[in-house]
């Protein structure tokens, strides 16, 4: 198990093609939304599914070393307000949810950021993708910028779902 665990965060980190960025905790906590969200396994993010999730606050701790997690789910179609912290180690956040995720955030602009996930239920890995936005959408641009984002880590365009579509949570 631990080598599935290693194995899985080392194809994290090195998805990323670039070096990640420092966070900035003021650009970081705050009031968030989830826009779009992809997965590699469509059934996965689907109405229902078990990692479509609708993120509502992010905060900073100790300088991003962790990183509180407040989102809603639907079980069935009825919003359950979660709330996880994730630790930090060496760019990459893990937290169990739903199994084990490692993730990374990736400033988009001052207003969005995305977030890629590895998501492991114990038998099988799902990467998966979201879009957050400090507003109620996002641009043309960032929306671009987070199509690049999943083709980079193999997630068919056509896999994309728009959350703002069936978010019907509290904010």
């Amino acid at each position: 198990m631990k080598t599935v665990f290693l194995t899985l965060l080392l194809g994290l980190v090195c998805a990323a093609q670039e070096a990640p960025a420092e966070l900035d905790p003021s650009q970081i906590t705050g009031d968030w939304r989830s826009i779009l969200t992809a997965a590699d396994n469509k059934e996965k993010i689907e109405e229902e599914g078990p990692l479509r999730a609708y993120i509502r606050w992010l905060e900073c701790i100790d300088s991003c070393s962790s990183l509180s997690i407040k989102f809603y789910a639907k079980f069935p179609k009825q919003c359950t307000r979660l709330s996880a912290v994730a630790e930090r180690e060496r760019g990459v956040y893990q937290v169990g949810y739903m199994g084990s995720n490692f993730f990374e955030l990736i400033p988009v602009s001052e207003n969005s950021l995305a977030i890629y996930s590895e998501n492991f239920d114990g038998v099988k890995v799902t990467k998966v993708t979201q879009l957050l936005a400090k507003g109620d959408g996002a641009t043309e641009e960032e929306i671009q910028h987070y199509e690049e984002l999943n083709k980079e880590r193999g997630i068919p365009p056509e896999h994309i779902e728009d959350l703002t579509q069936t978010d019907d949570c509290p904010q």
